[in-house]
C-alpha cells in the first residue's frame, strides 16, 4: 500500500525553461484561435421553449472516468499537500461523451456531447453513423489500463472522415477535457459540435447563453461553461428540437445564431460550427467547466485549457510526482498475483479495479454506488431529478468493499464501512418510528432516503463486512468494539429479534428470517439467499460481541442463527415442486416462499409485469449463497438436488434460468444465468423496446436477461464443490478458470466495462440489435459484476472462497463424506 502523499508537481522530466516555452506557445495558439460568433449572428432570443421532453443517454457505457484523489484522514479534502479535489465524473457510450456529473456523484449536468458532420450529399450523426472503437490512453506494456483516460476513434462508414477523441478530467479543476483529432478524408467536410446540457440532474429547467467566447448553461446554483481553442465560425444556443440548429443542418441550410434563451427555461443545447475541411486534419480542445456560478465554471474551463492537454493528462494518469491513477494501481499489492489467474493477461482486472474506485462519491467519502448509469436511460424522462443506479445499496456496497479488500486495498473498505452508519436507521431517522438498526434499501450518497423497504441481507452484510475488516487487521480490537456498539449491535439485534417498523409507506412487524424484500427487491417472504446472509451476519456479530464482552448478546445471536439454519429446508425447499420433468424431480430450493410451507404452490406477488401464480415455478441461484458464506457444504444433498433445476435448459423459456454463449473466434461455450424464472426486468420480447419504455408501464412481455455476475457466483460454488470432493489440482483449476473467469471476460465490452445484463438471444432484437452475449441497455458498468469478477479471481488464486466465513462453516457446514 502506498500511503505517501506526493505534491502535485513534476509532470515532465524537462527543464523549467522548456516548460515555460511550452506554456507560452500554448497561450499564443489559444489567442490566435479564440472562438467567436459570425459577424452576421442573429442575437435575438431563441424561441421554442421548453423544447422537446428531455431524456437521459444510452446506459450501456463503454467507459467511465474521474480523477483519483487521496484520502486525508478518511476524507476527501482540498489541502495544499494534494491540491483541490475534482468532483467531476463522465461516462462514454456509442462513441460519445454521455452523462457527466459534477458535485455529488449522481448530479448529472450533461446528456451528451457529439459531432454532426455534413458534406456533399450527407449529414451524419456521430453516435449512429460511424463505426466506433475505444481504448485506454495509458496502459502498461501488457496493455492493461493504468488510468481511466480514453481514446475513441469513430470512423465514417463510407470513409469520408475519422474522429479521434481523448477524454479525461482535470484533477485540479472542475472540468472535463475532450481533445479532438479530426481527419477529413474528402472535400467539403463540415463538423459541428453539439452539446445537450442537463444541469442539476434534469433536462427541463435550463437556460443557455453565449458570452465572451464561452457557451453557458445554468440551472439554479450550477453552471456549465464550454470553452475551446478551435475557431468557431458560427454558433447558437437554443431549445432542443425547436431552435438548436439541428433541423437546419440536417436540411442543408444555415441555422440561426441565437445567443441567449432568455427568461424561458427548458431543454437547451449548443451547436458550434467549425471550419470546413477538405482532405486535411485539425486538432481542437474542448473543455467543460463546472461551478456554482458562471464565473466559477468559466474559470475552471479556462484554467484547464490554458494548462494544456499534456500536463492535465499526465497529472490525471499520475505520471512522475503527480498524484493520479497510477498511484492507486501501485497501492494494490494483489494485482500482479491475480493477473496470473486471468485469461486476458489482467486487462479486465485492472479496469475493474479502476472502475470500482471511480464509483465513489468525493463529498461523502466511502459512498460506493451501484453504477454510473441510468438503466435504459435513452427511454427515461429527465424532466425530474433521479439517481438511477448512482446511489447506495448496502448489498452492492458490500460486494464492492469485499472486492477492494481482495485487491489489497484496505483503506477504501475501511472508509466505506464507516460511511455505512450514515444509511442505518436510528431513532433520529426522519419520519421513523419503531425498532431501529436495519439499513435503508437505497439512499443518495448524502444519506437522503429514496427506497425504504427492509431487506435483511442488506442489514446482515454491514455486520459481515465489519467482522471481516477486523479479521484482516483493518480494524483494531478497540475500533471493532467501538463500531460493534455504535452500528453492528443494533443491526444484529434486528436480525435476531426483528420488530415493528413505520417509515413512510412501510408499516410492518417483521420477524426474521422473513424479509420484507429479498435481494431482487420484489418479493416478501423466506429466501435462501437472504437467510444465508442473515445467518452469516449473526455468527459474525456473536464473535464481535465476545470481543466487546457482551456474552449475553453473543449467545442470543447464535441461538437465532441456529434457529434460522434449522428451518432452511423445511421452509424453503420444496419436495413436491411443479418442475418434475427430468432432470428435475420436484425437489429443490425455491427462490422465495411467502409462508412456511414450500409445498403449497402458493402465488407470489406480480413483479415487473409478470404474475407468478406458483412459487415452485420460480427458481434462482440464490441457494448457492448458503455455500458461499459457509451455511451449507457444497455437497449438501439439498444443494445438489437443486442444481438440475437451475441448469435445465429444456425448461420453457419463461421458467428457464441457464443459457450458454458462444463468441466469434473463441472455442467453446460459456454459461450464464438469469436472475430467476419469470423475470420481467428487461426488454420486451415482442416489440424489442426497453424495459418500461412506454410511459414507464410494465408489459407482460418484458423479460429479464442473463446477468454475468451469476457466472461468477457459480464459479465460486464450483470451487467450493471441488474442494469438498477433493478434486483440486492444476488441471481442475485450469478448467474452472477457462470456464468461469473467461466467460466473465468475454461478457465485458470493448471498453472493459461489465454489464448488468447481456443479450441471450430471446425475443425481438430490432430496437437495439444487440450482439449475442453483448451487454444490454440495462446498467453498465455494474459495480457488483466487476466486484464478483475480482472476488472470483481472488478465490481461484487462493483456492478457497473469498466470501466464506470460517466460523459459519465450522458451525453448520462440515463437509459430508
Amino acid at each position: 500500500m502506498n500511503d505517501s502523499i506526493k505534491p502535485r508537481t513534476g509532470f515532465f522530466s524537462v527543464s523549467r525553461p522548456a516548460i515555460k516555452l511550452l506554456l507560452a506557445s500554448s497561450m499564443v495558439a489559444f489567442a490566435a484561435c479564440s472562438p467567436s460568433p459570425s459577424d452576421d449572428a442573429d442575437t435575438s432570443v431563441a424561441p421554442g421553449a421548453p423544447g422537446q421532453e428531455s431524456r437521459w443517454a444510452y446506459s450501456g457505457k463503454t467507459g467511465i472516468g474521474t480523477s483519483y484523489e487521496q484520502y486525508q484522514d478518511g476524507h476527501y479534502t482540498d489541502k495544499a499537500a494534494t491540491g483541490p479535489v475534482s468532483p467531476v465524473w463522465f461516462s462514454l457510450a456509442q462513441g460519445i461523451v454521455t452523462e457527466t456529473m459534477f458535485g455529488l456523484i449522481h448530479e448529472a449536468q450533461l446528456r451528451e456531447m457529439q459531432f454532426f458532420i455534413s458534406g456533399d450529399g450527407f449529414v451524419d450523426e456521430e453516435k449512429t453513423d460511424t463505426v466506433s472503437h475505444i481504448d485506454y490512453l495509458h496502459t502498461d506494456e501488457a496493455g492493461r489500463p493504468l488510468s481511466l483516460a480514453y481514446k475513441i476513434v469513430n470512423k465514417d462508414k463510407e470513409g469520408k472522415y475519422e474522429i479521434e477523441k481523448h477524454i479525461f478530467t482535470d484533477p485540479d479543476r472542475n472540468s472535463l477535457v475532450m481533445k479532438v483529432f479530426f481527419r477529413a478524408l474528402a472535400d467539403n467536410i463540415k463538423p459541428y459540435l453539439y452539446l445537450d446540457p442537463h444541469i442539476a440532474n434534469t433536462g427541463s429547467a435550463d437556460r443557455a447563453w453565449f458570452d465572451d467566447n464561452t457557451w453557458y448553461a445554468q440551472d439554479g446554483n450550477t453552471t456549465l461553461a464550454l470553452k475551446t481553442d478551435a475557431v468557431v465560425t458560427k454558433s447558437t444556443v437554443g431549445f432542443v428540437g425547436a431552435s438548436d440548429g439541428l433541423d437546419a443542418i440536417k436540411n442543408k441550410t444555415d441555422f440561426i445564431a441565437y445567443q441567449d434563451t432568455g427568461k424561458q427555461t427548458g431543454n437547451v443545447a449548443f451547436l458550434l460550427q467549425l471550419p470546413t475541411l477538405s482532405n486535411t486534419n485539425a486538432e481542437w480542445q474542448f473543455v467543460l467547466g463546472f461551478g456554482k456560478d458562471p464565473a466559477e465554471s468559466q474559470a475552471s474551463a479556462q484554467q484547464t485549457l490554458t494548462r494544456g492537454y499534456e500536463q492535465v493528462l499526465a497529472h490525471y494518469n499520475g505520471e512522475g510526482d503527480a498524484i493520479g491513477w497510477e498511484d492507486y494501481i501501485q497501492s494494490l499489492p494483489a494485482l500482479p498475483q491475480l493477473a496470473s489467474t486471468t485469461t486476458d493477461n489482467g486487462k479486465l482486472l485492472y479496469a475493474s479495479a479502476l472502475v470500482l474506485k471511480a464509483q465513489e462519491d468525493k463529498t461523502h467519502a466511502g459512498a460506493l454506488i451501484a453504477s454510473l448509469s441510468n438503466p435504459w436511460g435513452d427511454t427515461k424522462s429527465a424532466e425530474q431529478a433521479k439517481t438511477g443506479y448512482k446511489a447506495v445499496w448496502p448489498r452492492d456496497f458490500y460486494q464492492v468493499a469485499m472486492a477492494m479488500l481482495a485487491l489489497g486495498d484496505k483503506e477504501t473498505p475501511r472508509v466505506a464501512f464507516e460511511y455505512l452508519h450514515k444509511v442505518q436507521v436510528t431513532k433520529t431517522t426522519p419520519g421513523f418510528t419503531g425498532t431501529p438498526g436495519w439499513f435503508l434499501q437505497k439512499t443518495q450518497v448524502d444519506g437522503q432516503l429514496e427506497w425504504i423497504a427492509i431487506q435483511l441481507d442488506q442489514t446482515a452484510m454491514p455486520v459481515m463486512l465489519g467482522w471481516r475488516l477486523w479479521q484482516e487487521g483493518v480494524l483494531s480490537d478497540d475500533e471493532a468494539t467501538r463500531w460493534y456498539h455504535r452500528m453492528l449491535k443494533p443491526a444484529a439485534d434486528f436480525l435476531a429479534n426483528g420488530g415493528k417498523v413505520k417509515l413512510d409507506w412501510s408499516d410492518i412487524e417483521l420477524m426474521p428470517p422473513y424479509t420484507q424484500q429479498e435481494r431482487w427487491e420484489e418479493q416478501a417472504g423466506y429466501s435462501p439467499s437472504t437467510t444465508a446472509a442473515v445467518i452469516a451476519g449473526l455468527v459474525s456479530a456473536a464473535d464481535l460481541a465476545r470481543l466487546a464482552d457482551d456474552e449475553s448478546s453473543a449467545t442470543r445471536y447464535l441461538a437465532a442463527a441456529d434457529k434460522y439454519s434449522a428451518m432452511l429446508e423445511s421452509t424453503m425447499f420444496t419436495t413436491n415442486g411443479s418442475l418434475q420433468d427430468a432432470p428435475s424431480d420436484g425437489r429443490y430450493y425455491l427462490r422465495i416462499t411467502q409462508n412456511t410451507d414450500p409445498n403449497d404452490r402458493a402465488a407470489l406477488g406480480t413483479a415487473n409485469g409478470q404474475p407468478m401464480p406458483d412459487e415452485t415455478e420460480v427458481i434462482d441461484g440464490g441457494f448457492l449463497e448458503l455455500v458461499r458464506y459457509g451455511v451449507r457444504p457444497a455437497n449438501d444433498p439439498y444443494v445438489l438436488d437443486t442444481l438440475p433445476e437451475i441448469d435445465n435448459m429444456n425448461l420453457p423459456d419463461k421458467l428457464r434460468v441457464k443459457y450458454e454463449f458462444t463468441f466469434p473466434g473463441v472455442e467453446g461455450t460459456f454459461p450464464g444465468w438469469r436472475r430467476y424464472g419469470i423475470d420481467g426486468y428487461g426488454e420486451d420480447t415482442t416489440t424489442g423496446l426497453a424495459y418500461g419504455a412506454v410511459n414507464d408501464q410494465m408489459s407482460d412481455d418484458q423479460r429479464g436477461r442473463v446477468w454475468p455476475f451469476f457466472t461468477g457466483e457459480r464459479g465460486h460454488y464450483e470451487l467450493a464443490r471441488a474442494q469438498a470432493e477433493g478434486d483440486i489440482d492444476a488441471a481442475s483449476m485450469d478448467t474452472l478458470r477457462n470456464t468461469y473467469v473467461k466467460a466473465m471476460e468475454l461478457f465485458a465490452n470493448e471498453g472493459l466495462m461489465l454489464p448488468e445484463q447481456v443479450w441471450d438471444g430471446v425475443g425481438n432484437n430490432s430496437e437495439y440489435q444487440y450482439g449475442f452475449g453483448e451487454g444490454t441497455n440495462s446498467a453498465t458498468p455494474l459495480a457488483w459484476t466487476h466486484a464478483e469478477y475480482i472476488k472470483l479471481l481472488r478465490s481461484f488464486h487462493d483456492q478457497k472462497v473469498w466470501d466464506r466465513y470460517p466460523l459459519v462453516e465450522e458451525r453448520y457446514a462440515q463437509p459430508k463424506e
